[in-house]
């Protein structure tokens, strides 16, 4: 079973993303923090990682970046799941090392799909 890892400090999103994953059979871990984040994934090495931007502390712009810097997790996709909606933050996710960007709110069956997509 894939392992996905979600990094956001909303309790709400966490919980419907985690609902959403779980109902499509994979299993989840969550932090919400980018320092919690990058401390998970570099200690349960999930097969993807699902990123919010606007975190108190270290962003997931940082946190993506610290994610590409480490040999346990460079090669773990990332994708960007947040409410900003402009193609700048797109594009900076994109050079940060992510390899999606997803605008809340997602719908079920795109999430999955783009999960999938970067698993397989």
């Amino acid at each position: 079973m894939s392992k996905v890892l979600i990094i956001d400090d909303s309790a709400t999103e966490v919980q419907q993303l985690k609902a959403n994953l779980e109902g499509a059979g994979y299993d989840t871990l969550s932090a919400c923090s980018g320092e919690e984040g990058v401390a998970v994934a570099k200690s349960e090495l999930p097969d993807v990682i699902l990123m919010d931007i606007v975190m108190p502390g270290l962003n997931g712009f940082q946190a993506t970046r610290q994610l590409r810097k480490s040999a346990a997790t460079q090669k773990t996709p990332v994708i960007v799941v947040s409410t900003k909606a402009e193609e700048t933050d797109r594009i900076w996710a994109m050079r940060q090392g992510a390899c999606e960007y997803l605008v809340k709110p997602i719908e079920e069956n795109a999430l999955v799909l783009a999960v999938g997509a970067v698993i397989n």
